[in-house]
């Protein structure tokens, strides 16, 4: 039976312009704590899908969550951008708020 990962790896295989398998291989990685893996997936997901406004928020928490907040900073406000040109009031609202709490907690 083959683990999750290779599951999804098989799916972007088989779709390699399809972002959202390339999103869950990101937030696999996540869970299973597989943190540098995590950000590499989500970096080259944000420079072949930029308009792929759900990956955002998750890779800026991320990097929150490891400390890196000078690079969520960039991933929250690129977030906002992509969201503002999708007209995704939702997502910007989440993004904004969380590059808003970025500044609170300096």
């Amino acid at each position: 039976m083959p683990s999750r990962l290779e599951e999804i790896k098989s799916f972007i295989a088989m779709s390699p312009e399809d972002p959202f398998p390339r999103y869950g291989l990101a937030m696999e990685y996540k869970k299973l704590g597989l943190h540098e893996e995590a950000l590499k997936a989500f970096s080259e997901l944000s420079v072949s899908h930029p308009e792929y406004v759900a990956q955002y928020l998750l890779h800026g928490n991320l990097l929150v969550e490891l400390r890196r907040r000078a690079e969520a900073r960039g991933v929250f406000e690129r977030g906002i951008e992509a969201a503002r040109k999708a007209r995704n009031q939702h997502a910007q609202g989440e993004l904004q708020a969380a590059l808003e709490g970025l500044d609170e907690e300096e």
